[in-house]
Order: structure tokens, then sequence, then C-alpha cells
């Protein structure tokens, strides 16, 4: 099995923790990522020797200002022709080829998986990128989608003709390159007619449509690594802190932030774990009520912490939800807002009004988050989350798929 994506920390894990389980059931699994060394480490760290693509994601996410188009199309360009090289080579003689992250890594990793005559997969961790007569879909770097229009419909329909024209071009010579034919909808042929949404049902309920997704729950890593023992000590030396992380977020006033955010939390007389994240969060005085922290098991810390405030990827919301750990999301972009108005809605946190944060507005957000009755609401979902939801795909995707192996004709 190859897996293949593109993107920060979001777009990878979630293929960690699907690696994890198919290796568990015998696969063979090669993982096609940025080569950013937190993501090569991670992983080496699971047995999974990286297959490196394009280039790291990290100074691209932290320097690219936010809506910018400049490089836009190189980088598309770069991305697509990745799946055509380096993601094809890997997948030569594999059984089956799974994708997520941007649409050009997708369409491309079809295109590859037709190319070699193997199955192919679509996955998305979000129910916000999935076309829905529900819900708007969200923009495209460059291209926004026009306020008169109010049909979500229609606004897909924009949407698609968008992206044929920002991808349809590259992705057709690539493909007349290796001999297929081109296509006309770029984004519903790396969709699939059946496209898999590695979230949590409880979490992110989908709404059936037209298109058969299949819900299979969150792609969650197993995660056993002990707490380290100076964090360990700083939570045993007094009352449960509050933790504030923006994974990888750049965050345009990063220092403004830290200091909103660590004023608000000792407003409520609470102490912090501060997570530094890309970034770079950090302390904003030498008190010793706060503890700045790296890369660390967030599955064992959530679980020892007052609340979560975070920017509300699908990863960090469903590990504080399983966690039973109140949340604060603070949204910055993409998907974001959804999964804060989940967590409001839900009732097992507070969903802070857009992205800037001051000390007043986190700390009504808090008192909300740190509630009693928020608490009880967070550690009842917590035993509704699924776990499985890895185990599940892996299944899915073995049971499903002929293996050259056995001598049955690739799909």
């Amino acid at each position: 099995m190859v897996l293949s994506t593109y993107g920060a920390r979001g777009s990878v894990e979630p293929m960690v923790g699907l690696a994890v389980r198919l290796r568990e059931l015998g696969a063979e699994v090669r993982v096609c990522a940025p080569p950013d060394e937190e993501f090569t480490e991670l992983l080496d760290g699971i047995g999974v020797p990286p297959v490196p693509v394009g280039a790291p994601v990290r100074p691209l996410v932290t320097t690219v200002v936010p809506g910018s188009t400049e490089g836009l199309a190189k980088r598309v360009s770069d991305l697509i022709a990745a799946q055509f090289g380096t993601v094809a080579a890997a997948a030569e003689g594999c059984d089956a080829l799974v994708a997520t992250g941007p649409l050009p890594v997708t369409a491309g990793a079809r295109s590859v998986a037709e190319k070699l005559g193997i199955r192919y997969v679509h996955a998305s961790h979000t129910p916000v990128s999935l076309p829905s007569p529900h819900q708007p879909p969200p923009g495209r770097r460059g291209r926004p989608l026009p306020p008169e229009v109010s049909d979500n419909r229609e606004l897909w329909d924009i949407d698609a003709r968008n992206a044929n024209e920002m991808f349809g071009e590259v992705l057709n010579a690539h493909r007349a390159g290796v001999g297929l034919p081109p296509v006309d909808n770029v984004r519903d042929y790396a969709f699939t007619d059946s496209p898999w949404l590695a979230t949590d049902p409880v979490l992110s309920p989908w709404r059936p449509t037209d298109l058969g997704v299949v819900q299979t729950g969150a792609w969650l890593r197993p995660d056993e690594r002990p707490l380290p023992p100076e964090l360990v000590a700083f939570l045993d030396a007094g009352p449960a802190p509050v933790y504030v992380g923006f994974g990888s977020m750049p965050l345009g006033d990063a220092k403004g932030l830290a200091r909103a955010a660590i004023g608000a939390i000792r407003a409520q007389g609470r102490r912090v774990v501060l997570s530094r994240g890309w970034a770079e969060l950090g302390p904003i005085d030498d008190r010793d009520d706060c503890f700045a922290v790296g890369e660390v098991n967030q599955q064992a810390l959530f679980a020892e912490v007052a609340a979560v405030v975070h920017h509300g990827s699908a990863g960090t919301t469903t590990t504080a939800a399983r966690a039973g750990a109140p949340q604060v999301v603070v949204p910055q972009g993409a998907d974001q807002s959804y999964w804060a108005d989940r967590v409001d809605d839900l009732g097992i946190g507070a969903a802070h009004a857009g992205p800037v944060a001051t000390t007043a507005s986190l700390s009504a957000a808090l008192q909300v988050a740190l509630a009693p009755g928020t608490r009880a609401r967070a550690t009842a979902v917590a035993g509704t989350v699924r776990a499985d939801g890895a185990v599940v795909a892996a299944r899915m995707l073995l049971e499903a798929t002929p293996t050259r192996a056995e001598g049955a004709a690739p799909r």
C-alpha cells in the first residue's frame, strides 16, 4: 500500500495512523510525505521508511502571506509533477494508492493509480472539502466565490470550474505524457464517487448526499510515548493547567497571542502548558506557572489538563474530545471555523469569535470551558468518540483490494 500526502502536520499525522494499522494487519506500507525533519522522524518512529516528496512544508507555511497567490502556479506544477514522478515510482508493484491533501496531489495520485492499474482511494480529514448541498465549498486561493450566489449546489459547480482552470492544464499535460486521456472535471475525478471521510461521526456527522461518502472514523496514531519527566513534575506540582497550542499555524502575532492566552489563563487562577508549535510560542516572563513544550504526546497530556486552547484542526479537536478535555477553539483559517462550531454545538467548549484573541475575549471563552457543566459534557462525549477509525479503514482497504500476489487482476 502506498499512502500519498502533502501538507502540514494535520495532513501527515492521519496517514501515519493508517500506516500503523495497515502494518499490524500484515501489509507493506510506503508513505510519501513532505521531507520536513519532523515528518521523517515521525515515520522512522513507526518503522516506515519515508518517501520524501516535494519541498519542505514548514518554510512555506511560515513565509507565504495568507491568501497570496504568489508562486502558486509553480507550487501546483511541482505538486503534480511529484505525483507522476516520486509517487509513481514508489507505487510500482503496489496494490493500492491512498491519497489526501491538496487537489493537485490527489488528482495526480489518481492518475498514477489509473496508469498503474491499481486501486485508488481519496481520503479527506475534514467534511468541509467534500461537495454537499448542505454546505458551501471552501474558497480556493485567488478564486473567491461570488458573494451574490447563495445556492450551495451552484457554488460547488463554480468551485469545480475554478479547479479546472487552476489545475486542469497542468494535470492533463502530465496525463498526456504517460498516455492517459484528459479529464474534464479535475475535482470530481480526484474525489471519486466514494471518497473516504476520516472523521468521527459524533464530532463530525456527515449528512447523506448523492456522493457515496464512506465515513470511517478519525485516523488516530496510537501514541504510547511517556510525557517528559520535567513536564510530569510540572503537572504534579499544582492544579491542572490549561494547554495552549496552535500546531502548524504560523500566526501573525505569536507574541501577542501568547500574552493574551497566558493573561487570560492566569486570570482564571490556572497554570499554563504552552506548546511552541510552528509559530514558536513562548512564555512572556519567567514565572514558574508556565511550562513550554515541543513535540509531545497530546493524547496523554490532554488527559491531564483543565482545558485545551487551540486553533481547531481536526486532529487536535478530536484528540481533546477523546481525552474529555474542554476546549476553546480560536480558528485561524481553513476548516477550523467548522470544528469551532462543532465544539460549541456539542457543548464541550467554546468557539472564539474570529482569529484575533485578546485577554478579555479568551477570559470569556475560558469561563465557559472551565465551567463544571462543560467538563461533564466533555466527559460524556469522550465516551462516544471512536478510537478505531484507522483500524476500520485499514481493514476496508485490505478486504476490498485484490493483490497481485493472489493472482487477481489489478484495479
